[in-house]
């Protein structure tokens, strides 16, 4: 694996890509981070770390505003504007590209992913609702992705637990993963029995075979 990082200029102001890359890489998994925090987060290092050596390269994106140094995050319309237009960047290197990301990455993901194109969608910590708001279902963002989904949510998570979820729909159904004692962040109490390299450990290994997968239905024919 090599890594290396690449600067993206967008109608949002300047975006990052931390490249972890594979050798002959047969996907490429983009992954956005969250409204309150970085590329820093364990879930994406765990996957950073993991899928490259299956021939996943994985692009950590900075939202413009990130990048900036800001500490509140851009309008949903504008962390859109800003992942379309490096969209290109992530498909440059040539295999199909996975959209994905964490919480209001996630989302971000599912708004785009049929307009530009992603192979599929992986939504860590989808944020349901806001904690405490049930009412105010973000669910609709997930169902109309219009690509094979993944959902990887924590047991625990404020913003939805997995058994909050809608039953997923009969056109490109979504799948979902749950991480047993996981919060928002997947981090797990000392006590609950599952460690965080093993919370860590139910991310990568759901992942990568779902990953598996997609390659397999995304390759061409023989011919």
């Amino acid at each position: 694996m090599t890594t290396r990082t690449e600067s993206v200029d967008t109608p949002a102001g300047e975006a990052r890509i931390t490249w972890h890359t594979a050798r002959a890489a047969r996907l490429v998994l983009a992954l956005g981070h969250g409204a309150g925090g970085g590329i820093e987060a364990r879930d994406l290092q765990a996957l950073a770390a993991a899928l490259p050596a299956r021939g996943v390269t994985v692009a950590l994106v900075e939202q413009p505003w990130r990048v900036a140094g800001k500490k509140v995050a851009a309008a949903p319309k504008v962390l859109d504007e800003g992942w379309r237009a490096l969209w290109p960047a992530l498909e440059r290197p040539g295999p199909p590209v996975v959209a994905g990301g964490r919480s209001a990455g996630a989302r971000v993901a599912c708004r785009t992913a049929a307009a530009l194109g992603a192979a599929g969608v992986l939504a860590l910590a989808f944020p349901l609702h806001p904690p405490g708001r049930p009412e105010s279902s973000r669910a609709a963002e997930l169902l109309d992705a219009g690509r094979p989904t993944l959902v990887v949510q924590g047991g625990r998570d404020p913003f939805g637990r997995p058994g909050e979820f809608p039953p997923s729909g009969a056109q490109d159904p979504y799948e979902l993963v749950e991480v047993p004692f996981g919060d928002h962040g997947f981090a797990v109490p000392k006590k609950a029995g599952p460690t965080q390299e093993e919370a860590l450990a139910v991310i990568t290994g759901a992942v990568a075979p779902w990953l598996d997968r997609l390659i397999a239905g995304t390759r061409p024919e023989p011919t």
